[in-house]
């Protein structure tokens, strides 16, 4: 079967090529790419999601669905907008209900990499603080100690860039609440890299490097201007057999080269 499942959607003009990370006959893993929703927005429909273009695309029996004889699909997990990163998909409905009985039993555990901006104190610290949604932005999330939902987040350090600022976290949410981990980090002061909807800020090479030059005529682009959040690995025991299970996603090449030079400058 093909390794990389072929989407495209008319009406934004847009196309994608997603590789797949992991395949057997009850799971699909998928690396989902930036700037792309994973379900449908109930504000806005037109606009392309991942699931709707798979749906759409068994509905039409496009090759990579007949060739894996596809009539299901639905995520265990789900990615933001700007997320990139492991998607977890079950091809039936026994294999769903049993991915999500792992979930709710706490056997899921998903460890995202976070760009981030701001003070370190500890190499690695817990985030335990209720989250509820905005009360006047109806796309974001707040702590709310007394009206909101349970949510814990540990972090830990991957490698400092102190010289700027920046430092490259690992973060595994207990919970799964919406915008969890961006929430947390900001409310510790850690914004990620390009969140603007939490405080965060591009990166850029400007900013890093003091001799930077830009050519007449010009316009600097940031290293990275999306969300720096990337679900890198999903382990779980396998929903059917019960064998370990780990599914890694590379990081992206936009984060790779804003840490390349992060690397190079500030580290």
């Amino acid at each position: 079967m093909s390794a990389i499942i072929k989407l495209s959607s008319p009406a934004t003009r847009e196309f994608w090529e997603i590789p797949v990370l992991f395949e057997d006959e009850h799971l699909l893993a998928l690396d989902k790419p930036a700037r792309l929703l994973t379900s449908p927005d109930a504000l806005d429909l037109a606009r392309p999601s991942l699931m709707k273009l798979l749906h759409s695309g068994i509905a039409a029996k496009k090759p990579w669905a007949s060739e894996r004889h596809l009539d299901y699909l639905n995520p265990l997990n789900e990615l933001d907008f700007d997320v990139t990163g492991v998607l977890l998909l079950a091809k039936n409905k026994p294999a769903f209900i049993a991915l999500a009985n792992l979930a709710s039993s706490g056997k899921v555990r998903i460890h995202y990499l976070a760009l981030v901006r701001g003070e370190l104190l500890e190499r690695e610290f817990e985030v335990d603080a209720k989250l509820a949604p905005h009360p006047v932005k109806p796309d974001a999330m707040r702590v709310d100690r007394d009206n909101g939902k349970q949510a814990r987040t540990q972090f830990a350090l991957v490698e400092n860039f102190s010289r700027a600022g920046y430092a490259l976290l690992r973060a595994e949410p207990i919970s799964e609440r919406l915008h969890q981990v961006r929430v947390h980090a900001s409310h510790v002061d850690l914004k990620i890299v390009g969140d603007e909807v939490y405080g965060g800020k591009p990166l850029w090479l400007s900013r890093l490097k003091k001799d930077y030059r830009l050519k007449p005529g010009r316009e600097e682009r940031p290293l990275l201007a999306r969300t720096a959040l990337h679900a890198e690995e999903i382990s779980l025991p396998h929903p059917v057999t019960g064998a370990p299970l780990t599914l890694a996603s590379p990081a992206p090449k936009d984060l790779k080269v804003a840490l390349k030079y992060l690397r190079q400058l500030a580290a």
